[in-house]
């Protein structure tokens, strides 16, 4: 399995007014914007962190997954949530030759946790041996920052304060996340239970 992130989360959709607001930053001195880079570096990181311990996707954008089977003849539960749409289906053979799958062939099962996708029918399409099969699908809460749960927003902000404040101990070892962060985010972890069920 692979899962590449198709799009990215656009500056625009970041909060990096707020952010700085929160930091204190500029104060008592002209905002000319000189920041605006290094604050936007940490909030990704943070965003990328947060994500990254949940399985969840706070901004919404496109992913790509790739797969050499399906999981289940029937179903294939995505990587991250939420998801809101499942983009396209493509089987490529061992040549790497495309065959765009008809979306009424399978559907979307939105779930907080593990969404999946099913066949419409009794399986979902095969896979040539040697191929491979690419679904492409958005996951996010929302297009912007306001679409984001305000206690994820909270950890996000609590961490990126975190790696500004740290910016210049490298060499020293930084708690990687902290307990307030992951107090705020505990509710929002995946809970995965592979053995004996479906994934």
């Amino acid at each position: 399995m692979m899962l590449i992130e198709q799009t990215s989360v656009p500056a625009a959709a970041l909060p990096v007014a707020e952010f700085k607001d929160h930091l204190r930053l500029g104060t008592g001195f002209a905002d000319d914007g000189t920041q605006d880079a290094l604050v936007e570096a940490y909030l990704r990181a943070a965003l990328a962190a947060i994500e990254g311990r949940i399985g969840k996707s706070l901004i919404t954008r496109n992913f790509l997954l790739t797969l050499t089977g399906w999981r289940w003849p029937e179903s294939q539960a995505l990587p991250t949530a939420p998801v809101s749409a499942i983009v396209s289906v493509t089987v490529r053979d061992r040549a790497g030759a495309p065959d765009l799958v008809d979306p009424a062939r399978y559907r979307l099962v939105p779930d907080s946790q593990r969404p999946k996708i099913v066949a419409e029918a009794a399986l979902l399409p095969g896979i040539p041996p040697g191929g491979t099969v690419e679904v492409v699908f958005a996951a996010g809460f929302g297009p912007a920052w306001s679409n984001v749960p305000a206690d994820l927003a909270q950890a996000v902000f609590l961490l990126a304060a975190q790696y500004h404040e740290n910016r210049h101990e490298a060499g020293e070892r930084v708690p990687a996340m902290p307990f307030g962060v992951m107090a705020l985010i505990e509710r929002w972890r995946t809970v995965r239970t592979l053995a004996g069920g479906p994934a």
